[in-house]
Order: structure tokens, then C-alpha cells, then sequence
């Protein structure tokens, strides 16, 4: 794991906000901000390979770029990136830049906690084997996330958040495209950086 921004105070609780912030957006700060209620820190983790999706749009330093000035000067914002993209291999790379006293707990939208939990990881109970290493916190987008039986003691749903099932960084690339208002979707301080990504 590279740490392009490290908040200096170590926390108890790390949340971890793995995505593709192509490019990132209001919800994803929304996002980042919510879960400070729950985490003393939160690291933005852009993996230079996704397990899911194909890496197209701004390149990968251009989205480090609008990371760092998205992230602003918050000082429990953290910047990283990985060579690999599951959340289990985020997790596995956060318990070695942090230590085994830190809580993990992997920050994502109710769409990306519904691929993980029925993701084919290859054998039977892995998903929850690797709950073992880190919790999860869920956002709701189209709604609250109603954790599988069993599930509720290592992932917690967040409140919702004001605006955010609304906003994907899809839509800001599609308005884009067709030439519609983009602008209000994205932090402020990319707005230049994302009008010459895309």
C-alpha cells in the first residue's frame, strides 16, 4: 500500500472507502464525512487494478490528483493505493500499514456490500471467513441495507445520507458526454481538474 496522504494521529477505527473516483464525487465526500461519526479516520483506497470493472476515464494519477483536493484539508482523511482491488486484499494491506490494534472497517454503498456478500470467492463461507478480518459500513443508495442472517454483528448500515442516491460518478461522465450540468455533482475543488479529465 502507497500512501499519497496519511492523517498523523492513529486511529482506533479505520474506515476504508476503496473505489474507482472516476472522478470522485459529492457522495462519495458525503460519504467519507458520515462515517468519521463512526471511524477516527478514513482512508480513500484507489486500487490500480479493479476485480469488477475495466479502468477507463482519467488515468490513475489524475484520480489521486482529484482525491487529494477533494479531500481538502481534513486531517482525518487519508490517501492510499493498492495493487489490488477485493476488499479482503484492501483489508489485508490496511492490518499491514496500520497494526493489529486498529479496527478495519470497509466503507461502501449498499449496491458494492450486495456484490461482496454474493461474490463467488471460490469456496463455501469465505465471504464470512473474511469478516473475520474487517467489518463492513454500509451506506444506503436506493435504500437501507438489510445485512444477511447471521451477518449483523460485522456490518452496520449507516443513516442515510442527504443527496447521495442521486449522484454516481456514471452520471457525472454521462452528463458529460451528452453536454448536460455536471458541475454540482462533483466537489468544487475539482471542477477544472474533471472539465480536463473527461
Amino acid at each position: 500500500m502507497d500512501f499519497f496522504r496519511r492523517a498523523s494521529a492513529r486511529p482506533r477505527r479505520l474506515a476504508v472507502l476503496p473505489g474507482t473516483f472516476n472522478p470522485p464525487t459529492v457522495a462519495h465526500l458525503a460519504l467519507a464525512r458520515a462515517a468519521l461519526a463512526s471511524a477516527d479516520e478514513v482512508l480513500f483506497v484507489l486500487p490500480r487494478a479493479f476485480p469488477h470493472k475495466a479502468y477507463t476515464g482519467a488515468s490513475f494519477d489524475d484520480r489521486l490528483r482529484m482525491l487529494a483536493a477533494a479531500a481538502g484539508d481534513e486531517p482525518r482523511f487519508s490517501i492510499a493505493a493498492t495493487d489490488e482491488g477485493l476488499f479482503i486484499e484492501v483489508a489485508r494491506q490496511c492490518r499491514q500499514a496500520y497494526g493489529t490494534g486498529v479496527e478495519l472497517l470497509i466503507l461502501c454503498g449498499r449496491d458494492a456490500a450486495e456484490r461482496a456478500v454474493t461474490w463467488d470467492y471460490g469456496s463455501p463461507g469465505a465471504f464470512r471467513d473474511q469478516l473475520e478480518e474487517y467489518g463492513l459500513l454500509v451506506a444506503p443508495r436506493g435504500g437501507l441495507y438489510q445485512p444477511p442472517a447471521g451477518f449483523e454483528d460485522r456490518i452496520q448500515a449507516l443513516p442515510e445520507i442527504e443527496g447521495c442516491d442521486e449522484v454516481s460518478a456514471t452520471d457525472v461522465r454521462e452528463r458529460i458526454r451528452r453536454g448536460e450540468a455536471w458541475e454540482h455533482l462533483v466537489p468544487r475543488t475539482i471542477i477544472e481538474m474533471v472539465r480536463a479529465s473527461y
